[in-house]
């Protein structure tokens, strides 16, 4: 291995430890600033230079995080989704049922738009009405955290790592959401059965239910507006339009408005992230040239992972190491020269995904959940988690993994 190669392996291992890990002791580095760092340092060993990093950097990726993200600040900020959330959960008058509206009203949004928003609105909604009407939430948040990981495997726009996979697959949004919308829909329903099971005691205690959602200010005006961007959204996905185009233009129509401050929709945005998807490309890109010979890349071949059990089994486990975007990143260089490459970006998007909810800090989702648990004074355990988590991941990773291998 030459010094530039030996160099380049030195930063790719501490930038994805410094990712998985959130932090370096002893510095104020995030995550974003972990991977930009990494990047820069790619650059500065000379294994790219300036046009190769631009290069590397899906800005297709880019563009959809953002053009979504402005669309769910939007209807974050109008009052769309705390209206959309009481109306649903005023509705659910028995213990049960509000479990049912908790788990599919999560899961549908996040699937469409991006899941770990979806967590930001709903937990708060879900820990004000289990306060309201004296039930225990931790099933309630868990089924929160859970529903918005199963139901975003479901489109290209429902997590970050299926963004990445959109971009780097050539996958169609209809030919990704047919294959991993019915994944999506049985794992909603195990959230639903699990968590009943796991937690009988609470919904075995009958009782009717009458919660109060604080709906807050709404605007009609823009909530309207929003929701027609949205369709046109999911039109223009499912009618072929490229998904970063439909979704910047739609964030851009939406920046057309006279009732609310941009400054209110900027500060809904995910920056860091942003800067980490990017700084993440540069690193993966900067090993790709340096480290990976024909022979290495062929060597996915001598893992298994044309195999699809295979191939799922190793990028669940990769996902809880690494985290699940870094472990997209990580197997891109891979999974081209695959028998089946589409089948084995589904299989990756899957696995990834679901993966995530085997413990509380399997996923972003996940870890936004718990803070607001935390905060609302009604801490969510990490084996609290587990109990649910565990069989969870596994029985949906078994049939997801079952569906794509027929």
């Amino acid at each position: 291995m030459t010094a530039m190669g030996a160099a380049a392996l030195l930063i790719l291992v501490l930038t994805y430890a410094g990712v998985a890990i959130g932090r370096i002791p002893g510095l104020r580095l995030d995550r974003a600033g972990i991977a930009l760092l990494g990047g820069a340092a790619m650059i500065a060993i000379g294994a790219l230079d300036m046009e190769d990093a631009y290069r590397a950097i899906s800005f297709d990726t880019i563009t959809l995080l953002l053009g979504m993200m402005i669309v769910v600040a939007h209807l974050k900020v109008s009052g769309a989704f705390r209206a959309l959330g009481g109306f649903a959960i005023e509705h659910a008058h028995a213990p049960f049922m509000l479990l049912v509206m908790v788990t599919l009203l999560t899961g549908l949004l996040s699937a469409f738009l991006v899941n770990d928003a979806i967590c930001l609105v709903m937990a708060p909604i879900v820990v004000h009405v289990t306060r309201v009407i004296n039930r225990n939430p931790v099933p309630y948040l868990i089924a929160t955290a859970t529903a918005s990981n199963c139901g975003s495997v479901a489109t290209i726009t429902g997590n970050p790592q299926n963004m990445v996979i959109g971009a780097l697959s050539g996958i169609s949004y209809p030919a990704f959401s047919a294959a991993l919308a019915p994944v999506a829909a049985f794992g909603l329903i195990a959230v639903i059965v699990i968590i009943r099971i796991v937690y009988r005691a609470e919904f075995s205690r009958k009782a009717e239910l009458s919660p109060e959602v604080y709906r807050g200010r709404m605007l009609p005006g823009q909530v309207l507006k929003a929701v027609v961007v949205c369709v046109g959204l999911a039109i223009a996905f499912f009618a072929g339009v490229p998904v970063a185009k439909a979704a910047l233009i739609g964030g851009a129509i939406l920046l057309l408005t006279r009732a609310i401050k941009p400054e209110r929709i900027y500060r809904e945005i995910d920056g860091p992230l942003l800067f980490m998807f990017a700084g993440l490309f540069i690193v993966v890109a900067g090993a790709e040239k340096t480290l990976l010979t024909p022979d290495i890349v062929a060597s996915a071949k001598d893992l298994g992972l044309n195999d699809v059990w295979r191939l799922s089994g190793f990028t669940a486990v990769l996902s809880n190491i690494m985290s699940n975007v870094p472990a997209v990143l990580a197997l891109k260089p891979f999974v081209p020269g695959l028998e089946d490459p589409k089948r084995a970006w589904l299989v990756v998007a899957m696995s990834s995904t679901l993966a995530g909810n085997f413990t509380l800090l399997g996923s972003v989702a996940n870890l936004i959940v718990a803070e607001h648990a935390r905060v609302s004074g009604k801490p969510l355990g990490f084996i609290a988690f587990f109990k649910v988590g565990l069989p969870l991941t596994l029985v949906t990773l078994l049939v997801g993994t079952a569906w794509l291998a027929a």
